[in-house]
């Protein structure tokens, strides 16, 4: 599955999954290595870099900020393979 595919299915399970939230793509142009998402969801939030399968390359400083992003509130990367934890996790973050 190509990642643009995937990310845009993604959207639409995170507004199905959390009523009321909004969700941003961020514009990789502008920071680069900035995670693909962020997601707001009542007064918290998260971050998401979509890959399109687990064995993906990662770009330059996408590490750094999904771990910089992680330490804040909850960030990941996330891909067909582990989307189903990753969203269980985020459900967990989002209810804390």
């Amino acid at each position: 599955m190509l990642e643009n595919k995937f990310q845009a299915n993604l959207i639409k399970e995170l507004k199905r999954l959390f009523p009321g939230c909004i969700v941003m793509k961020n514009d990789a142009s502008y920071i680069q290595g900035i995670p693909d998402l962020l997601i707001l969801y009542n007064d918290k939030w998260a971050s998401l870099e979509c890959k399109k399968s687990a064995s993906a390359s990662k770009q330059p400083n996408q590490e750094y900020y999904v771990n910089q992003m992680n330490r804040m509130s909850f960030s990941r990367f996330i891909c067909p393979e582990n989307k189903e934890e990753v969203l269980y996790e985020l459900q967990q973050s989002f209810q804390s």
